[in-house]
Order: structure tokens, then sequence, then C-alpha cells
């Protein structure tokens, strides 16, 4: 396992921890550490508890090599979203330990996962794209109005909301939040209960059922923007501010 992520499998749950030391940005190296704490728990037939360091879950793409460009920038934001697919379709339950900020693809990651715990604090939950001059992509739509409250789609991708915890709950971010120091211990709790009480064979394939026109249209859409390898323009990313 890479540094990046730690994966700890004990009584049928394998939690997953981000941390960079920073921000947790979902760079190609996160994304390859993360898939193999995916394959490990796979293997384990365990549950899944994904988490982040201190007080950050992940703050987004790497932008030092989204603005790059090239192959290795267009192979970023496929494998993100590719990530998100693998944790809407995983086999057996997946819980988000939501420890602090989740930004833009942080917060599509975050809410990919089955059942979603935020920590209580002053934490900012946003897909900011559009204040930083990025239009969003298809895929992360896709993710939105597939887990979201219709309600506040609009407030949250047109207009840039950042929610806090307890407002997230109603626009369906997460499904409730814990104070921040039982944040992981609830996770995983949670997770046991649900590794002793699923059935894993009626449960892998009754998501893969309800959730298979959010997939299909999830996958069509990482092939129309991020067809695999093709490259971005370099200087692609956020605007500076004017």
């Amino acid at each position: 396992m890479s540094t990046l992520v730690t994966c700890d499998i004990d009584g049928g749950v394998a939690t997953l921890r981000m941390d960079d030391g920073k921000v947790n940005v979902l760079s190609p190296a996160m994304q390859a550490a993360l898939n193999d704490g995916l394959d490990r728990a796979e293997q384990a037939s365990a549950v899944v508890v994904l988490t982040g360091r201190e007080r950050v879950f992940c703050g987004g793409f790497d932008l030092a090599t989204l603005r790059g460009g090239g192959q290795a920038a267009n192979g970023m934001l496929r494998g993100g979203f590719a990530l998100a697919e693998r944790l809407l379709t995983f086999p057996r339950p997946v819980v988000s330990a939501c420890n602090g900020h989740a930004i833009a693809m942080g917060l599509f990651l975050m809410i990919s996962a089955d059942y979603r715990l935020g920590a209580e604090g002053p934490f900012k939950l946003t897909a900011n794209e559009v204040a930083i001059g990025m239009p969003l992509p298809q895929c992360a739509i896709d993710i939105c109005e597939g887990r979201l409250n219709p309600a506040f789609i609009g407030r949250m991708l047109g207009l840039a909301e950042v929610f806090g915890p307890e407002e997230a709950v109603p626009v369906g971010i997460l499904d409730r939040t814990v104070p921040h120091e039982d944040l992981v211990k609830e996770a995983q709790a949670l997770a046991g209960q649900l590794a002793e009480q699923l059935d894993s064979s009626a449960h892998r394939v009754s998501k893969l059922r309800f959730r298979d026109r959010m997939v299909s249209a999830l996958r069509a859409s990482m092939d129309a923007e991020f067809p695999e390898g093709a490259s971005l323009p370099e200087g692609a990313g956020p605007r500076p501010p004017q």
C-alpha cells in the first residue's frame, strides 16, 4: 500500500484513510492508492469505510496536474470519475466518514458512497467549479442528479453554494452528522452492522439495478468528455481571479 492511503481490515470492515499531509488532492498517485485499497477490501469481501485526514476529506483534483494538460490531466479527470463509479457499484456497502472539507471532486467521490456520515464542525462541502471558472463536467452532474435532493441541484451546481455539515443533510450530501471525535468509530460500527445484517449477493445485485441508469449515464459521459488516451490543453483548470 502507498503511504497516501492506509487500509486497515478488521472484523469484515476495511477502513481506508487518505492522508497526503495536506488537503488530500485526488492526484493520479492518490487515485492509484485508493484503487489498491479497494482491491484489498474487495478481496477480503469487506465493507468499506472511506475517510480523510484530520479536518479534510478531499480537496478535489490536483490543480498542478490539471493545468499541465496533456494525457496526464485527462487521465486524472477520467480516473477520478471512474473511482466514483467504482464506489457506486462496489459489491459491498461503502460508508463515507467525511471528517472535514469536501470540495469539488472530493465531494463527488464522498457522495458516491452508500451511506454518508459527516463530522460536525465549520467545514465546507461544495461543488465550487462555477465559482473558479470551470464549467461542470457532465460526469459530475450525473452523480449529483442521482445522489442529491433535486430541489437543491441548482443551488449546489449552478450557484456553487457552500454547505456546512448540518445544512448538507437535507441536500442529500450527508445522511447524518456526528461529533468529530466519534466519526470514524461511528462509521466503523455502522459498517460492521451492515456486514452482519445484509446479504452480500442481494445487496450487490440490488445496488446495480437501482443505480443502472445513473451509472450508465456516468460511463457514457466519461467516454464523451474524457476518452481514454486523450489530451487536455495546457492551462486547463480554474481561471485566476480577475
